[in-house]
């Protein structure tokens, strides 16, 4: 029997990001960015837990991409919406990049994640 996984986040993205977009979309300029947000709201959601980062997004949902801890080399995360969501860039080991637009709670789940990856890699370095 293995570790059983726990859920830290589950959800889609800031609902704020929608509420901006909107609002810009008044303007002809911004109306890409307000079907972006649009489509975010609709088809992305996150789930970060114990053992791996889940992305489920593209096209109504189908696509999914799994992150384990032990892949992940760093991340960056850029305050969005005065500091109430943000994105988060977490890049690879083998160099690409993953991108999480518009994630609620963003500071606390990067914390979360930079655990994760200090104890995978102290595990793996024989240190703990």
């Amino acid at each position: 029997m293995g570790i059983k996984e726990e859920v830290y986040y589950e959800g889609g993205p800031h609902i704020g990001d929608l509420i901006l977009n909107s609002f810009l979309a008044l303007t002809i300029f911004f109306i890409p960015l307000t079907i972006g947000a649009i489509v975010r709201a609709l088809w992305l959601r996150f789930r970060i837990t114990s053992r791996r980062i889940t992305i489920n997004g593209g096209w109504f949902g189908r696509d999914r991409t799994d992150i384990v801890y032990s892949q992940i080399s760093q991340i960056s995360v850029i305050p969005r919406g005065i500091g109430l969501w943000g994105d988060m860039v977490i890049q690879l080991k083998d160099g690409s990049r993953i991108e999480l637009k518009s994630l609620p709670k963003f500071r606390e789940i990067a914390a979360y994640i930079e655990e994760k990856i200090e104890v995978k890699s102290a595990v793996t370095s024989g240190s703990v």
